[in-house]
């Protein structure tokens, strides 16, 4: 049936601001955001009062059947046109077309009604800290060789699918950032997670790399990971073998064209930025004014000029998109992380700078959990000047990260809805909500899901306005499920979740049971509330149906088997739970100097981990009839 309005007429009527001027809170508040507070985000949406002239609306949300209002040209996303048309055509497929009149250009987007769903089955996943899982012959740091031998390993054991954390880009310099929520980039991949040993043209050069490898190894024999001496060390063997010239030899260089061209502005852009980098350093809002704006005349003669280095970082990238590759060809599934932002100083940032907010970053209000509220220090997207962009900036990350994957855990999926932006100098509780165009966003997600054959996992913790999780379920974006924190008992469940008892930012069952966690947060500075911890370990306890006085191994197993027991499609456990991990990956409101977040490696290399009797038993526990 053809919708009474029909989509793709005449100009938009002036659209209320997206700033919301109120807000329920997480403990059921009703909330008012300030005057000031209102006026410092119209500033960052550059809104000025006044009549706007109309426009049409950039994009159009359409059914095959559509009625249209008026005659538009309908050009397919291939190229085809298929000539002036009143309706959209029935047999139309699935993905981004144009709208053609005598006025504008629109954006048609036809979309499948949900994203992939996993075909009838109940999987399980062990959810890993990339970085953390070092196997002996690593150099310091977990990489893809490592994932695609715990890939394999997992699937040997019953596992259907492996979480990873994020492997986005840092911005390229000598000092990495740590946390892999804070990328230069979602589009790219991290040349610290590449095996040097498996690049092609490695063997031969074994006398020049093996000194390298020796002392990288070292590094393995501390648990924080160094990821100055791991890059220095990889980046120095990357440069020897890219100066041999055995690095585009043969089939190889062909190859290597044939992504890099494949890769287009995007990949040369990235590969001018890391350039840009060397020379100027790693944050572009530092750098002289000509280059501080990719479109430039001043990046462009740059760019010219150094081919040769733009092509050493676009071959990186191909080696990681090999690795990864393989990685994913071994294993289960890989399910990829995308984080929430970027790095305002980073190479998203700097390319998709007209697309941003100015002063002001993202975060959470105050929860229970977090009663300060959080500022993550990430720049937002404006939503209309996404929308005149048609959306390119999200699908180019959405396919980025579902490249080579079979699912995607969405990281604070809330923010298709709304997002918290806090302007500059003021505290996270002083922000507000501004409203995004979560319709047009689901579309573009379901329609790169199902092209990809992906599953899609959205984080929907924290303040969840109402109706949310219904259309994320109509969308067929499975919800999150952390048994510490849901009333129903994990039996109660309904299928189309994903259920865990923790998270990287949460307490280990191992270190809530022992108090570790509570020393932990201490030493970070934190004034840490020992009723808080008491409260997990009691719903781990009932979770488990154990007493407080068990081990700490009888609870991780018996927590875990009621979880397995669960409907939810998917399941899964931490590799710090099944090795009695006692710290978290990261302890949210410290950073670097306070305590090592996102820089633990696990206690035990990959070779023994898989042997370890503890860790059979909880995969054991994990299956699921």
């Amino acid at each position: 049936m053809a919708r009474t309005r029909p989509p793709g007429n005449a100009p938009a009527p002036d659209a209320p601001s997206p700033v919301l001027s109120r807000w329920t809170d997480a403990f059921g508040a009703e909330r008012m955001v300030s005057a000031a507070t209102r006026a410092a985000l119209r500033d960052a949406l550059r809104e000025r009062p006044g009549r706007r002239r109309r426009e049409p609306d950039p994009i159009v949300l359409g059914r095959p059947g559509d009625l249209l209002a008026g005659r538009r040209e309908l050009v397919l996303e291939d190229g085809t046109s298929l000539g002036s048309i009143s309706r959209i055509p029935r047999d139309v497929p699935f993905g981004y077309h144009l709208l053609r009149s005598d006025r504008a250009e629109q954006l048609l987007i036809v979309a499948p009604p949900r994203c992939a769903l996993p075909a009838g089955y109940r999987e399980w996943a062990w959810a890993v800290q990339l970085y953390a899982a070092r196997s002996r012959r690593s150099w310091g740091i977990g990489d893809l060789a490592d994932l695609r031998a715990l890939g394999a390993w997992s699937r040997s054991i019953g596992a259907g699918a492996v979480i990873a954390s994020p492997m986005g880009a840092p911005n390229p310099g000598p000092e990495p950032e740590e946390s892999p929520y804070f990328a230069s980039t979602r589009r790219f991949r991290d040349p610290l997670l590449l095996q040097i040993e498996a690049i092609p043209g490695a063997t031969s050069m074994t006398a020049a790399i093996a000194p390298l490898a020796a002392e990288a190894r070292r590094l393995n024999r501390r648990r924080r990971i160094d990821r100055r001496a791991a890059f220095a060390l990889k980046r120095a063997a990357l440069e020897v073998l890219w100066d041999s010239g055995r690095a585009l030899a043969g089939e190889v260089g062909e190859r290597v064209r044939q992504f890099t061209a494949a890769g287009g502005d995007a990949l040369r852009g990235w590969g001018t930025f890391a350039a840009l980098s060397e020379e100027r350093g790693t944050d572009w809002r530092t750098w002289p004014e000509p280059y501080r704006h990719p479109g430039s005349p001043s990046v462009a003669r740059y760019a010219d000029g150094h081919r040769e280095r733009i092509g050493f970082h676009s071959w990186v990238q191909w080696l990681a998109d090999e690795q990864l590759g393989a990685a994913a060809a071994t294993g289960p599934r890989i399910i990829a992380d995308l984080a929430v932002g970027f790095d305002p100083g980073g190479f998203d940032a700097w390319d998709w700078q007209e697309v941003l907010a100015d002063g002001v970053s993202i975060g959470a209000p105050p929860d229970p959990f977090n009663l300060g509220g959080q500022d993550w220090g990430l720049p937002p997207f404006v939503p209309q000047r996404l929308r005149q962009r048609r959306l390119q900036p999200y699908v180019e990350t959405l396919r980025a990260a579902l490249h080579h994957a079979g699912g995607l855990r969405i990281d604070h999926v809330l923010g298709l809805f709304r997002l918290w932006w806090i302007p500059s100098g003021l505290s996270p509780g002083q922000g507000a909500y501004v409203r995004y165009p979560f319709d047009e966003l689901l579309a573009a997600l379901t329609i790169e899901s199902i092209r990809a054959g992906a599953i899609i996992i959205g984080e929907d913790l924290g303040t969840v306005e109402r109706g949310v999780r219904h259309r994320l379920a109509a969308r067929g974006v499975l919800s999150t499920r952390l048994a510490t924190f849901e009333r129903r008992p994990p039996r109660a469940y309904p299928r189309r979740v994903f259920a865990a008892i923790t998270n990287h930012d949460l307490p280990t069952i191992a270190g809530a049971w022992s108090g570790r966690d509570l020393d932990d947060q201490r030493a970070a500075g934190i004034d840490a509330d020992p009723r808080q911890l008491a409260w997990w370990r009691n719903r781990v306890a009932r979770l488990a149906g154990v007493p407080t006085t068990a081990s700490t191994g009888e609870a991780i197993l018996a927590a875990h088997r009621a979880l397995a027991a669960s409907p939810a499609c998917l399941v899964s456990a931490t590799l710090e739970d099944a090795l009695l991990v006692t710290e978290r990956p990261n302890i949210p409101g410290t950073g670097p100097r306070r305590r090592a977040n996102w820089s633990l490696a696990l206690p035990a290399p990959l070779e023994q981990l898989t042997k370890d009797p503890f860790v059979h038993r909880l995969g054991k526990a994990m299956r699921r009839r």
